[in-house]
This record gives C-alpha cells, sequence and structure tokens, in this order.
C-alpha cells in the first residue's frame, strides 16, 4: 500500500515536472520580444507601404493592371529589405477588368448627378446608353414570366425597392471584456445534408441567367440597388471567368438614390437615365499571382512557419481595410523580423495572396498545390464553383509534399482593428502554447485565445485541413458597418497605431513558432465525417 502510493506520488511529481518543463519550452522570448517592439513602434515602414498600396496603386481587383502593378511593387519591397527566394506562383483565374470611366445620369424629369458604380466584369456600355427605366425585381428564376416581353429597350432595375433604414448601432466598434468573452466557447462541427451547396449552386446559376434573360428580351442595361445605406456602394461581381462574360452592362446605384428612381416610376414623371460605363477587359495573362517571400531558417529539416493576408481588394476605392492593411502588416512583419538579422530555426515565410475576394482561389490554390490533395468534383455544375464551395466535401484528404513541413500559418483580414487576441480555430491542443505566447502583449490590449471559429478568409483552407492555422481577433472599428467592400475603403480610415501593434504581435508569433522545438499541434488529418443527425430528413428545395 505504502510502495504503491510512493509510485503514485513519484508519477505525479515526474508529470508536473515535465509539465512544468514544457509550459516553460513555450514561454515567449522576451528578449527577442523587446527588439521587435522597439523597430517595430520606432522606425515602421507601415504608413508608408499602406498608403503606396492604396494612394498609388489604388484598388486591386484581380487580374487587374492595379495588381499587377501591386504584385510587381511588394516583390521589390521584399527583395529591397533582404527578404530571400521572393517570387510568384500562378493558378488559372480569368479576365482582369478595370473602369477606366463611368457616370449615372437623371435627365428626367430633371438633371441630376447619381452615385453609381459599375459591376466587375459586365461589359462597357460603348458610348452613353439613354432610356427610360422599369422597375423590375428578380430575385429567382420563377420572376423572369412576369417581365417577359415588358424589357425591351429599357434600362431594367432589378432590386426590390424597399423603405431604407436609419442606423440603430454605432458604426465604430471597439470590443470589450465581454464581447472577447463571448468567442471563448468550443462549437462542434455540424455535417448536414448539402442543401447549402445547392442554395449556393442556384444563387450561382442566377445572375448568368438573369443576364441572358434580360439580353434575350432587348434590355439595354440593369441596374441594382447597394445594400448600405449612406451612398456607399460596392460594385463586387463574380463572372471573371472569359466564357461566363455578362452580356449587358450592370450598375450598382447608391440606395437612396435607387429608392428616388422607384418612387418616380411610380408617379407619371417617366424617368430617363443615362449611363455610361467606360471599362476594360484585360485578357493578357489568365493566371493571377500569389507573392511569396521568404527569411531563411538555419535548420533545413525543420520545415517553415507562414504568415499571410490577402493583396486583391474590389475597385470602388483603394482597397485599405480590405486588405492593404493586412498585406502591409505581413510585409512589415516581413521587415522587422530582416532588420533585426534573426536567424530563425525554421524558414518564415511571407505570403500575399490573390484572388481572395472572389473565393480565397490563392489561399485555396496553395493548400492543393503543396499540403494537400483531394479528389476532383465530378459533378460539372458543382465544378465550376469556386473551390471552397467544395473543399469539405471531397473525400479522402492526402497529405502533400509540406503537409509536415508547415508548423504555423498566421493570417490577418478583417481591418485596421488592434489584434486583440487569436481564435484557436478548434485547435485545443495549441491553446495553452498560444497563450503563453501572447501573453506579453496583455499591456497593448491583446492577450485573450478564443476558441470559436472564424470563416470566410485565408487560413481557412489550411485549418480545415488539420494545418495549425489562425486568424487574430481584431477590434471591428467600423469595418462592417461601413468599410467593409465600400466606396469609402480608403487610406483615411486606416489607424496606425493599431496597425503597428498588429505587425509586432505578427512578426513575435513568427518568432516563436519558428524557434520553437517542436512544430504547433496538428489537428488530426480530416477523414469523412457522419452525418451529424442520423435522423435528419433532407428537405426538398422548391422548384426556382
Amino acid at each position: 500500500m505504502v510502495a504503491k502510493a510512493w509510485r503514485a506520488g513519484m508519477a505525479s511529481l515526474v508529470w508536473v515536472l515535465g509539465a512544468g518543463v514544457a509550459q516553460a519550452a513555450d514561454q515567449a522570448d522576451l528578449t527577442t520580444i523587446n527588439r521587435i517592439v522597439d523597430e517595430g513602434f520606432n522606425r515602421s515602414a507601415l504608413p508608408l507601404t499602406a498608403a503606396y498600396l492604396t494612394d498609388r496603386i489604388g484598388g486591386r481587383l484581380t487580374n487587374s493592371p492595379q495588381m499587377r502593378e501591386a504584385e510587381r511593387w511588394t516583390q521589390q519591397q521584399f527583395r529591397d529589405w533582404g527578404l530571400k527566394n521572393v517570387r510568384t506562383e500562378g493558378f488559372e483565374f480569368g479576365r482582369g477588368w478595370s473602369i477606366e470611366k463611368s457616370s449615372v445620369r437623371l435627365l428626367k424629369p430633371r438633371v441630376a448627378t447619381y452615385s453609381a458604380i459599375p459591376v466587375a466584369w459586365t461589359p462597357p456600355t460603348n458610348g452613353a446608353i439613354t432610356a427610360s427605366i422599369i422597375v423590375a425585381p428578380m430575385s429567382k428564376v420563377a420572376d423572369f414570366e412576369k417581365w417577359r416581353g415588358k424589357l425591351k429597350g429599357q434600362i431594367v432595375l432589378v432590386t426590390q425597392p424597399d423603405s431604407g433604414a436609419e442606423p440603430a448601432v454605432a458604426p465604430f466598434v471597439r470590443l470589450n471584456r465581454e464581447d472577447i468573452g463571448k468567442l471563448d466557447a468550443y462549437r462542434q462541427p455540424l455535417v448536414s445534408m448539402e442543401e447549402e451547396l445547392e442554395k449556393r449552386l442556384e444563387r450561382n446559376r442566377f445572375e448568368a441567367k438573369r443576364d441572358q434573360f434580360l439580353a434575350a428580351e432587348g434590355a439595354l442595361a440593369w441596374v441594382r440597388k447597394s445594400y448600405r445605406e449612406g451612398g456607399l456602394l460596392h460594385g463586387e461581381g463574380y463572372q471573371h471567368r472569359r466564357d461566363q462574360s455578362p452580356k449587358l452592362p450592370g450598375f450598382e446605384l447608391a440606395a437612396e438614390h435607387y429608392r428616388q428612381l422607384a418612387r418616380l416610376a411610380k408617379t407619371d414623371a417617366s424617368p430617363t437615365l443615362e449611363l455610361i460605363s467606360d471599362v476594360r477587359y484585360h485578357d493578357e495573362d489568365p493566371n493571377a499571382y500569389n507573392v511569396f517571400a521568404d527569411l531563411p531558417g538555419r535548420d533545413g529539416k525543420a520545415g517553415y512557419v507562414m504568415a499571410g493576408a490577402h493583396l486583391d481588394s474590389w475597385v470602388a476605392s483603394d482597397g485599405a481595410q480590405d486588405n492593404a492593411a493586412g498585406s502591409a502588416v505581413v510585409m512589415e512583419a516581413a521587415r522587422i523580423l530582416t532588420k533585426l538579422g534573426l536567424k530563425p530555426k525554421r524558414t518564415i515565410r511571407f505570403a500575399l495572396w490573390n484572388g481572395e475576394e472572389q473565393g480565397l482561389y490563392g489561399s485555396f490554390d496553395y493548400t492543393q498545390r503543396h499540403l494537400v490533395s483531394r479528389p476532383p468534383v465530378e459533378d460539372p455544375a458543382r465544378a465550376a464553383l469556386p473551390v471552397y464551395a467544395t473543399w469539405n466535401l471531397r473525400w479522402p484528404v492526402t497529405p502533400g509534399p509540406d503537409y509536415d513541413k508547415l508548423a504555423a500559418y498566421f493570417n490577418l483580414d478583417n481591418g485596421s482593428g488592434k489584434i486583440r487576441g487569436i481564435y484557436a480555430e478548434g485547435n485545443v491542443a495549441a491553446t495553452p502554447i498560444l497563450k503563453a505566447w501572447i501573453a506579453p502583449f496583455a499591456s497593448m490590449g491583446a492577450d485573450s485565445v478564443v476558441a470559436a471559429p472564424t470563416y470566410g478568409t485565408d487560413h481557412v483552407p489550411m485549418s480545415a485541413v488539420g494545418i495549425p492555422g489562425f486568424q487574430f481577433v481584431q477590434d471591428p472599428l467600423d469595418y462592417g458597418s461601413r468599410i467593409h467592400h465600400t466606396s469609402i475603403d480608403s487610406y483615411d480610415h486606416l489607424r496606425m497605431e493599431d496597425l503597428k501593434q498588429a505587425a509586432v504581435i505578427m512578426a513575435s508569433m513568427l518568432w516563436m513558432s519558428a524557434e520553437r522545438d517542436q512544430p504547433l499541434p496538428k489537428k488530426p488529418l480530416p477523414t469523412k465525417p457522419l452525418q451529424t443527425d442520423p435522423f435528419e430528413y433532407e428537405v426538398e428545395t422548391p422548384s426556382p
């Protein structure tokens, strides 16, 4: 009995000592962090980098001339700072598209200049289109029959008019402790039937079907309402493949001007519009390019860690918060670590992704090229969707050449708010390590590791296949309320103090993950899960 108790006590002591050693091994490298803090706050290049991407280059739509310039300039900056193996990797994307000039004017019953933007990848007007309008809302194929024979020679307003709404909440928000606490709740993964995929397929088909219907009916152009108030515009469009190019010019109109037209159309005013869209297609190279640069590691067998952000943007403005902010932070982290002359154990790779806005194309290409493979989609309709739509439905997952080499990936893409913590993305084994690494930044407002996952950006392909891939928790500021994809996403809305903090934390996390004896724990390589609810009945999707 005594001997048994003694053995149990010694086992407990060994466990405690072992845990203490492991915990000590994962403590932050405070001396190096102090150097990173000094360089990042006292000699930052962030303002100049962000200003060049926004003020000088501007909106960077994938495969546009502006994006080509951003690809060239960022590579040269990496080289000038001393990064190695600076390069691009290309993947098939489609056409480039850019706006030379555009305008929308009301000509009757009075003259007024309207706030509007051409929808991406729609064709030019080839001069001015002057015609009366018809309000013909269409959100599903079944709506077409109502308007058959009524659209010839007209400009068609395709959004259902509404009455509008004034903002009910503050547009600018910083997270408090309670807000962050709500994110720290593990969410069990859900596996449901493929209804969501079918809905996505139908949405994907509808835009093309509506364009074909309007062209066949002899309409001259179409106009949609902005989905935000306050004169904000977006201009997103997704028919970027050459064989999918729309037939008719399309415009997005400020919500207030759209409603004015809809009201006038209910009277005897017979509103008339003049549309001008001088846009260009760019077909010189159908490939889009990710940009990479390395800080070489001292141990060639230790693998690498990575940081990334997407370089592309929409073109209603200059793509500042989305995502020149994240790109500038990744570039600044590269500059800081190189300037300090640090020699990490693992190589640190910096990635600027392309095609994120149209469906995470760049990061998915990297994941499929280097990390894992999944079987192709056999259904042609599904195969035409962006890869993210079918990524989790293709089994099995087979490790690729870099699967065991990539030790950690850190992403930044939620505006220019300061980092408040990091999403663990369901990787419970990495949580205590991340907590130790972020602890030194508590006085800067960043000290949380939260269990909730986050979606919609370039860590998703990697995290979904078990790679330790993380997105940072950031103060939202006015990102969701009025900046994301809009016509005011310019340098003026960047918070430079917050971005400097983010670059310091990004550089520090990269350094500690590059120096750790072992790679961060991976989640298991995923295998096909069972249905979450084996008793669920499939819901019939109504015919469109």
